[in-house]
């Protein structure tokens, strides 16, 4: 029997259980923010392992009384049609990302309906997730039935909103082979506002334009006004931007007011023109899997066909970097790294920052509860 892995601290708790649930390994996180104030698992921890009870099936989580130890012994990933109310304190998509990962192994399709906060600045919104890491699911291999629908949306801090994820199951994932830099052909985008003035969705527009029409002429981006009981619980207005390359790779960021209106009193024009930056900053790092979702298309590489895979980068995030770490301690999988300078040519005449070669050995993972008809 495999030893069990042991960490401190709760920097990176939901890597560290999404790897001990798909590899069957039990896990013991302790000292769980012993000096500070309010020591302990947070309440959006709970509700996060609350998640994980609902889609497995036989899952041991065992909390010291103090709160600073968690034991996890995982289940098997069960599936299905579940609800959840997810902590306000942290938004949808803080969750949302868990079920992105474990949702094609389980047993059965997953139809999960997640209520609380749909757009933060804190967490990746569910527009962002539903532009960004559905489509690097599908080239993957997970195809039929995945959807993400924004039922009602919802602003920090009290929400309101409602999504529903549906995933179908998945026996084996594709070997991804996504080596060539490619060109921006066209960028779209978001814009929504709940419990607010509708014009402010045009002003966002109008001043991110501004700013991306310079960059390229087919720009269109979408206005969201919600009202009444689709509106959630709090005003909020926010702004997410996505540029497609030519072969259909997408590079997204986004921005949204803050949870207090005093931490970034920005009017909408600002916000607007904060969005377009960051995503002509994205477009700069490049790459053919946007920062967002880098974990992800690490983590499929790694479970995926015993072949080599390999994917072009922007600059890795430290929360990608150190899910590779867990990768290596849950599945022995090892990365290579190859730097690449872009030439200038081959972009359009832009000079592209350096980009990351990422090369891996899938371990052939299976998804041994599907049923077999």
């Amino acid at each position: 029997m495999s030893q069990d892995l042991i960490y401190d601290g709760c920097n990176f708790l939901r890597q560290r259980l999404v790897l001990a649930t798909l590899s069957g390994k039990k896990v013991k996180i302790r000292r769980i923010r012993s000096k500070d104030e309010s020591p302990g698992l947070h309440e959006f921890e709970a509700s996060l392992l609350r998640l994980l009870d609902k889609i497995t099936n036989g899952t041991t989580i065992a909390i010291s009384v103090s709160g600073t130890t968690l034991v996890y012994e995982p289940g098997i990933l069960q599936g299905g049609a579940f609800e959840h109310d997810c902590n306000n304190e942290r938004a949808i998509g803080y969750y949302l990302e868990i079920l992105l990962c474990l949702a094609p192994f389980c047993k059965q399709p997953v139809k999960a309906t997640l209520k609380g906060v749909t757009n933060d600045n804190a967490d990746p919104s569910v527009d962002l997730l539903k532009e960004t890491s559905l489509p690097v699911m599908r080239q993957f291999g997970i195809l039929n039935g995945l959807e993400l629908k924004i039922v009602k949306r919802g602003a920090a801090p009290d929400g309101g909103g409602e999504i529903i994820f549906q995933s179908p199951v998945c026996r084996k994932l594709n070997c991804a082979q996504f080596m060539q830099l490619e060109k921006i052909k066209r960028v779209r985008g978001m814009a929504y506002a709940t419990r607010v003035s509708p014009q402010i969705t045009n002003r966002l527009v109008d001043s991110s334009r501004a700013i991306l029409n310079s960059f390229v002429p087919d720009v269109y981006i979408y206005t969201d006004h919600r009202k009444g009981v689709q509106s959630g619980n709090s005003p909020g207005f926010g702004l997410c931007l996505y540029a497609e390359t030519t072969s259909g790779h997408i590079l997204s960021a986004e921005a949204s007011t803050a949870r207090s209106m005093s931490d970034m009193p920005l009017v909408p024009e600002d916000l607007g023109r904060l969005a377009a930056n960051r995503l002509m900053e994205e477009i700069h790092q490049g790459g053919l899997v946007s920062s967002s979702s880098q974990y992800l298309a690490a983590l499929f590489m790694a479970l995926g066909d015993q072949n080599v895979g390999k994917i072009v980068m922007g600059s890795l995030t430290p929360y990608t970097i150190q899910f590779m770490r867990h990768l290596r301690d849950f599945f022995g999988v090892m990365f290579k790294f190859d730097i690449i300078t872009p030439d200038p040519d081959e972009l359009g005449g832009r000079q592209g920052a350096s980009k990351v070669l990422l090369t891996c050995v899938g371990v052939g993972f299976s998804n041994i509860s599907k049923t077999i008809r």
